[in-house]
C-alpha cells in the first residue's frame, strides 16, 4: 500500500494503490480503509482506474477534511514499503482527485441518505454531488426536483470538470436510477 501525501492543500488527498484490480475491489478497500483509519466525517473516498505499462488495476484516494486526519491517516498507511509501480499509481489517483478530474466516489458527504428511492431534490441538497446527467436526455433537458430516484443502495458519482456529477438513467414509471448498478454481470464488470 501506498501513498501520495501534500500537506500545503486546503483538503489534503492522499492517494492509495493496494493492488487493486477491479471496482468491487476498490469499494471493499475504501469501506476496510474508512473503518481502520475511522476516517472523519467529510472524508470523500474515490476509486480510479489505473492504466500504466507498470500497473493495470484501481487505486484509492482519500480527502480528508483536516491535516490532522490526513497525518494519522498518513503515518498508518505508509507503515510498510510498497510494491514497484504502486507509488506511482497511488500519485495519480491522488494528483486526479485533487484537480477533481476523475474519481468515482464511493463515501462522500450526504451518502448515507442515499438509501432506497428518493426525491431527486434530495438527492442534490442533502449530499455533496453538485449536479446529475440522465444518459440519453437531450442537452439541457433536467427532470423535476420531485422525480424519484431508485438508488439501489449504490450511489457513485464522478468528479467531472470540478464537479461532483452521478449520471442518472430513465428507469420504469418516469423515474430515474443510477447508470452503475451494484452488481453488474461478469461479462461488462471491471474490464482490465
Amino acid at each position: 500500500m501506498t501513498t501520495s501525501y501534500d500537506a500545503s492543500g486546503v483538503h489534503p488527498v492522499l492517494g492509495v494503490d493496494a493492488g487493486t484490480t477491479t471496482l468491487r475491489e476498490a469499494d471493499h478497500l475504501v469501506r476496510a480503509l474508512a473503518s481502520t483509519l475511522a476516517l472523519p466525517p467529510g472524508t470523500v473516498a474515490c476509486t480510479h482506474l489505473i492504466r500504466t505499462d507498470a500497473r493495470r488495476g484501481t487505486a484509492v484516494s482519500l480527502e480528508l477534511p483536516d491535516h490532522a486526519s490526513a497525518a494519522n491517516a498518513w503515518r498508518h498507511l505508509t507503515e510498510s514499503e510498497p510494491p514497484p509501480g504502486h507509488r506511482e499509481a497511488a500519485a495519480h489517483a491522488a494528483a486526479e482527485h485533487t484537480a477533481r478530474r476523475s474519481g468515482r466516489a464511493v463515501l462522500f458527504p450526504g451518502a448515507e441518505h442515499l438509501t432506497g428511492t428518493i426525491p431527486l431534490s434530495d438527492l442534490l441538497e442533502l449530499t455533496a454531488i453538485d449536479r446529475v446527467t440522465v444518459v440519453g436526455a437531450t442537452s439541457g433537458e433536467l427532470p423535476a426536483p420531485t422525480t424519484p430516484v431508485h438508488t439501489q443502495n449504490h450511489v457513485r458519482p464522478e468528479w467531472r470538470d470540478g464537479e461532483l456529477v452521478l449520471a442518472l438513467v430513465p428507469a420504469v414509471g418516469n423515474t430515474l436510477a443510477p447508470f452503475e448498478v451494484p452488481n453488474p454481470t461478469p461479462c461488462c464488470a471491471d474490464h482490465p
